[in-house]
């Protein structure tokens, strides 16, 4: 015996130590086969498919099933799952369950909520479920044989009891007919056989409410159609001076499938539309310090200029702020939230910047795209108060002022405090667009392609004229009688020449010659 044995005695029972020795739960084999012999179902749940009933029905001896699982049992087997006795449809009771704001089912007449010691009745003639507590004190004992919801008379035979707690045996799944006999058919093998193929089959380790869950799903679930996108077909409006790539991708790729037709590239609607704009667009911007009078760039920077004309006749400035206003430097504007931190594109995307062209940002009045990196312009811009070269590069130019001079210099004079908002609302009143160069570039390509169709028409029209004209003036190819040399003559022809020819031999004269005597 070493010193301090006992130091880690504790003065009181562990869990483990009242669990293991002194008493609790014994984990041991009796306990295990107990467990093993006796599995109890829930009063709401179906026997048959051991998952909560929706359409509730019991028989005689007071086994409950739902409806949408035991009729195909019965038609297949005429069995009940339980018992193993003969059940028809007719012999199946309705039941009507009574249920409280909890979805907790409960007897209608003394309210108390149905539990696994409660003794649970029904009456056959309607269906109608109560505790067995109601019925003897209001029915048996006062010889009162009608039903306490509906007043319909009912005899002492249609009383079926759903559950007693001193006779759990109909509830015990291991004495299940269905469960301890193989009651399946051919068709009942072909199908689970067919459903193995599905991944759903093997999940037996889920419980019952995982198995009500997916079932819900499964129901509620509807699968998304996908639609496979429309081949656009290349013509001499959209068709690229390049081709696809896919004849290479699929000589050198192994991830690609081989392709031997090289077709041109189709080169988006948008820059179709952007190739034949030819001029420049002027907007007016309409605040409460008076108008202000923008020539866009359109050729130049064609899609900050079509976002901005489409938001202005939208109505998306309208009532908008200028929310920041640096004396020397810019007027920020086009954000509906007013924070400098909203606005969208007309795509619902950032689109690129557009640096080509010899705009900058050299004078007063010039109007960019604002943006919070490379790539990210959306509805937001400024006008600059004076020439900015710092901002080469980073920001859009895409038009410039050309009326309301003296506007731009009210705007700059408005006090604003230390994070550069205006102390006094500077507000967007109205947008007007006077001149859209893309309606006119959207109606030119829409009369190429209208054009280009009536003269494929036209083509195809004069091609089915000269195929039937053709037709008509072949000639027909003579019939043959025979083979060989001659075989396009008639018979009839045939047997006159050679009657004649028998004629013209006979009339000929043969001179016989006279001997000479010597």
């Amino acid at each position: 015996m070493g010193k301090k044995q006992h130091q880690s005695d504790k003065l009181y029972l562990t869990t483990k130590e009242w669990k293991d020795i002194y008493g609790g739960h014994k984990d041991d084999t009796a306990t295990k086969i107990q467990r093993a012999q006796f599995k109890r179902l829930p009063f709401t749940h179906c026997a048959l498919s051991f998952l909560p009933f929706e359409d509730p029905v019991c028989t005689p001896d007071g086994i409950i099933y739902d409806l949408s699982h035991i009729t195909p049992y019965i038609k297949k087997h005429g069995l009940c799952p339980v018992s193993g006795k003969k059940l028809t449809n007719k012999d199946l009771t309705v039941l009507t369950f009574a249920k409280d704001k909890d979805g907790s089912f409960r007897c209608p007449v003394t309210y108390k909520i149905f539990t696994q010691t409660s003794i649970i009745a029904a009456i056959r003639t309607t269906g109608n479920v109560y505790s067995m507590e109601a019925i003897d004190e209001l029915n048996l004992k006062r010889n009162h044989l009608k039903d306490l919801l509906t007043d319909k008379p009912f005899q002492r035979k249609d009383i079926i009891i759903l559950q007693d707690p001193q006779n759990l045996d109909k509830f015990n799944i291991e004495h299940f007919y269905h469960v301890q006999f193989d009651t399946k058919t051919k068709e009942t093998l072909l199908e689970e056989k067919l459903a193995m193929q599905s991944p759903k089959y093997f999940l037996n380790s889920l419980n019952n409410e995982a198995k009500e869950a997916l079932s819900q799903l499964e129901k509620q679930y509807v699968q998304k159609t996908e639609e496979k996108p429309k081949e656009q077909i290349a013509d001499s409006v959209n068709a690229a001076h390049f081709s696809q790539g896919k004849v290479a991708a699929g000589l050198t790729s192994t991830t690609m499938e081989p392709v031997t037709n090289n077709k041109a590239a189709i080169l988006d609607e948008d820059d179709v539309k952007y190739s034949r704009v030819t001029r420049n667009g002027y907007v007016r911007i309409v605040t409460n310090f008076g108008p202000l009078n923008l020539e866009l760039f359109c050729k130049h920077a064609p899609r900050a200029c079509e976002n901005f004309i489409v938001h202005c006749r939208n109505g998306y400035y309208n009532n908008t702020i200028f929310h920041r206003i640096v004396s020397g430097f810019v007027l920020q504007g086009g954000d509906p939230t007013g924070t400098g931190t909203g606005g969208e594109s007309i795509w619902d995307r950032p689109f690129k910047d557009e640096f080509q062209g010899t705009y900058k940002h050299d004078q007063r009045g010039i109007l960019s795209m604002a943006n919070r990196g490379t790539d990210t312009n959306r509805s937001q811009f400024f006008i600059t108060f004076a020439a900015c070269p710092n901002l080469d590069g980073k920001h859009t130019v895409f038009g410039r002022l050309v009326g309301g001079a003296t506007t731009l210099c009210a705007i700059e004079n408005v006090e604003t405090d230390k994070e550069d908002r205006p102390l006094e609302d500077v507000k967007i009143m109205a947008a007007e667009v006077f001149v859209d160069p893309f309606e006119a570039a959207a109606e030119a390509v829409k009369m190429e392609r209208k054009a280009l169709a009536s003269k494929a028409n036209s083509v195809s029209s004069e091609e089915e004229t000269n195929r039937n004209r053709q037709q008509q003036t072949e000639i027909q190819k003579p019939k043959s009688y025979s083979s060989g040399v001659g075989k396009y003559i008639k018979p009839e022809i045939r047997i006159a020449v050679r009657r004649a020819a028998n004629e013209d031999t006979s009339t000929i004269e043969v001179k016989k010659k006279v001997p000479t005597i010597l």
